[in-house]
């Protein structure tokens, strides 16, 4: 199969190259594959299960070898203003989607925080207790709030991509 699979990848490639192969700048034929076949990228699990995932309530998540890391959007984080506390669940508790896991204090307002899927909290961030101003900084990296079993795989479908978050973001800004 993966043999018919690189023959037919080869002879569509080498089609297409021909017209670029000169007798000055000849390739021998595991080469000339190899450029035309190797790289080119398929679609994979762990591609795909790093991208983020975003919830209307403003949470995003990525997946990461069945490990949801949570945290907030920065549009959340900009809404918000400065975080100064952050009230985060212990490790061992069971969430389902959409369950309040903590809240988020800033010197503007305070807001709840929703879980995007269900799983059971294996890790939080515990920098953010001393400095909870890293999910201002660096909402989608050093802020991240917990990470999580995901016990439904079939949620993530139900969350927004990226491109659709942006479109749900300008929605509610009108």
């Amino acid at each position: 199969m993966a043999m018919c699979t690189m023959l037919r990848c080869a002879s569509v490639g080498l089609i297409s190259s021909l017209p670029r192969i000169s007798h000055k700048n000849a390739l021998i034929p595991a080469r000339l594959l190899a450029k035309t076949c190797c790289n080119r990228t398929l679609s994979t699990t762990t591609r795909l299960c790093a991208e983020l995932k975003f919830t209307d309530k403003h949470e995003w998540v990525r997946v990461d070898s069945g490990v949801a890391t949570v945290g907030i959007s920065n549009f959340a984080q900009e809404a918000l203003g400065d975080v100064v506390y952050c009230g985060l669940p212990e490790v061992g508790t069971k969430l389902s989607q959409s369950d309040e896991f903590g809240a988020l204090e800033s010197v503007k307002a305070a807001s709840e925080l929703y879980s995007p899927l269900t799983g059971e909290v294996i890790q939080v961030n515990h920098d953010l207790a001393d400095n909870p101003g890293l999910v201002n900084k660096s909402c989608y990296k050093d802020g991240w709030l917990m990470k999580m079993t995901v016990s439904v795989p079939v949620e993530l479908d139900g969350l927004m991509d990226e491109a659709a978050y942006e479109r749900y973001i300008k929605s509610i800004a009108d």
